[in-house]
């Protein structure tokens, strides 16, 4: 068996403990629904060194997640302690009294007694008991950010979570969240990847101590045109230069900008390959190179129709 690569981790400096997240973490968004594909994925990550699964109550994927961890657990592949768990809110629940509950209902499905991580997914709130993807805008309520995060640092307190965070909050939704918040959060999860780098929000979390996780590391998830970081041919060059993959150049640049992501493959090649990426460094020019890339956003929102306002 492959030696267990060491993952390196980050302090959540706005958690009260100072908790460490991986910098890498195993995503399982909603395009899968076979469990026993994801109890084998989550197994075979935890043997080769992964040890933050990103999962979501949207997602439908937190029964399977809790199946495959606890067996991990069971079977001594890993302590709970070495474990790092997100999951997140979804808006029919982004209500101040549904928070706490809903939370529980993760724990429940996940098999857990806590989480490390807990995320408000997006910065909206639809009539609860009405889940729809894409969420239809005539169920939008108002977002009482003040009384969500109350609920959401109730939810610290009483160690369900061991750190609160967002996901999908813009520059504008995040200085709304200061400046109601008495505990900041830890985590931001938003798109981040070649072609949408994100300069100015990650220049706002820096300064509050905000720890940015990137989803579609790899601009994969919708299905729109090329994949402009995948089939990029100046990417294919610095590749080819290091010996590594595109994506390997990818998740090498988010790590140098010192950023997390979470990726998502259940391949047992790209997973490992996506782990080898901390014992070589893009050089100067090559991340000149990389910060030319056009730039647009590949997630446009949850909504149908979209907001205009969702990310200002």
């Amino acid at each position: 068996m492959a030696a267990i690569i060491e993952i390196p981790t980050k302090v959540l400096t706005n958690s009260s403990s100072q908790q460490k997240i991986p910098v890498i973490g195993m995503g399982s968004a909603p395009d899968f629904t076979c469990k026993k594909d994801t109890r084998d994925a989550i197994i075979e990550a935890i043997k080769q060194g992964y040890r933050h699964f990103d999962t979501a109550a949207a997602y439908g994927s937190e029964q399977a997640l809790g199946e495959a961890l606890k067996e991990a657990l069971d079977l001594g592949l890993v302590s709970r302690e070495e474990l790092f768990v997100t999951s997140k809110l979804w808006v029919t629940e982004n209500q101040p009294h549904l928070v706490v509950s809903a939370l529980q209902k993760s724990l429940k499905t996940l098999q857990l007694e806590y989480l490390d991580l807990y995320l408000i997914h997006w910065p909206l709130t639809s009539q609860p008991g009405k889940f729809s993807f894409p969420i239809v805008v005539e169920d939008l309520l108002p977002f009482d950010v003040k009384g969500v995060w109350e609920s959401m640092e109730e939810c610290l307190k009483v160690g369900l979570t061991k750190a609160i965070g967002v996901s999908n909050f813009s520059v504008k939704k995040l200085q709304n969240l200061l400046s109601v918040a008495n505990i900041l959060p830890a985590v931001n999860q938003v798109e981040m990847n070649l072609a949408w780098q994100q300069k100015e929000l990650r220049a706002f979390c820096n300064v509050n101590g905000i720890v940015l996780t990137a989803f579609s590391p790899l601009r994969k998830g919708a299905s729109r045109g090329p994949n402009e970081v995948m089939e990029n041919d100046m990417l294919k060059e610095i590749a080819e230069a290091h010996g590594k993959s595109i994506a390997q150049v990818s998740l090498r640049w988010l790590y140098e900008q010192g950023v997390t992501f979470v990726a998502k493959s259940y391949d047992k090649g790209r997973m490992n390959q996506n782990l080898q990426i901390f014992d070589w460094a893009l050089t100067k020019e090559e991340l000149e190179k990389i910060d030319q890339i056009k730039q647009n956003r590949l997630i446009p929102g949850p909504t149908k129709p979209q907001l205009n306002d969702l990310f200002e």
